[in-house]
């Protein structure tokens, strides 16, 4: 029914244009009129089907106002071919509607990307979920790990310290019975150390005497060695500077020998190289001397045979 109306419209606009017969504009304007009314009708017919089969609720609101919209652009655009002959309403109507239309698909589609996009961060923070869900099994079985060897180093320092425990009351009791035997036999040895003091005392005092006597005598004797450990560590620190100074001379002594070893070593060489060249030129100018007295002693024999020059 809409194509027809469009139809009827366009049909209606170009007899305009073309032609001035109000009688045939009256009959097309008539036929606009019928088909408004049959679209009309369409529209009563088909919202009475939606009263008989209701739908949901949204789906009747949007039908309502689909058809209200339908009826008003319809009234408008007959109004304007009544009045106007065209249909300036009508292209106006389907340019915003079209418009519109183009408005909600972008906004459609930005949503589907909002929904794509959403979507693919949820994937991300599903797998980053999962990567930290592994992450922290991980940790949680290290974390079970050092427990158990927390545990068993636990156990392992009790089993020292009850280890060591035992064998320090050990050692403390031996001790105390060495110490106990050591001390009955030290008060022997103090014993026998008083009357050794003693006679330790009286020789001190006989030897203190003596050293005294010697004491100037030892004095100077210091005095001497000092002297001769002072002269000799100056004599040695000689010798040692004369041993670098003889270490660092070798050492010249030593690279440039070095470097004429290396000069000759490269004479050497070159000689060796000469006589190489020599002896194989020497092969070479013995071996051509055989061929060449070969080819002598053949031409020779040609000669004598075939009775060429001398030999005719």
């Amino acid at each position: 029914m809409e194509l027809r109306y469009q139809t009827i419209l366009a049909k209606k606009l170009d007899l305009m244009s073309s032609t001035k017969n109000q009688d045939r504009l009256t009959e097309v304007e008539k036929e606009v009129i019928e088909a408004g009314a049959d679209l009309k009708n369409s529209t009563h017919v088909f919202g009475r089907s939606l009263r008989q089969n209701p739908l949901t609720g949204d789906n009747m609101v949007k039908v309502q106002e689909d058809r209200m919209f339908v009826e008003r652009c319809m009234s408008d655009t007959l109004s304007e071919c009544i009045q106007n002959c065209s249909f300036q309403a009508l292209a106006e109507t389907v340019r915003t509607q079209k418009e519109r239309k183009a408005r909600l698909q972008e906004t459609i589609l930005k949503e589907e990307n909002g929904r794509k996009h959403v979507k693919m961060l949820h994937k991300k923070l599903i797998d980053i979920q999962k990567e930290k869900e592994i992450e922290l099994q991980q940790r949680n079985n290290m974390i079970a790990h050092f427990k158990d060897q927390l545990q068993e180093m636990k156990a392992k320092t009790d089993m020292e310290g009850k280890y060591l425990k035992k064998s320090a009351e050990v050692t403390v009791a031996q001790t105390q019975k060495k110490c106990t035997l050591s001390e009955k036999a030290m008060q022997d040895e103090i014993e026998s150390l008083k009357h050794q003091i003693e006679e330790e005392n009286r020789c001190n005092q006989e030897i203190e005497n003596y050293l005294r006597a010697h004491q100037e005598e030892l004095e100077k004797k210091v005095d001497f060695w000092m002297e001769k450990y002072e002269k000799d560590v100056e004599a040695k620190q000689h010798e040692l500077d004369v041993l670098k100074a003889s270490k660092a001379k070798d050492l010249d002594k030593l690279q440039e020998l070095t470097k004429l070893y290396k000069e000759y070593e490269q004479v050497v060489v070159e000689d060796r190289i000469e006589k190489e060249k020599a002896r194989r030129k020497a092969d070479q100018e013995a071996i051509e001397l055989r061929a060449a007295i070969r080819v002598q002693s053949w031409w020779r024999g040609v000669m004598v045979r075939k009775g060429f020059g001398p030999y005719s």
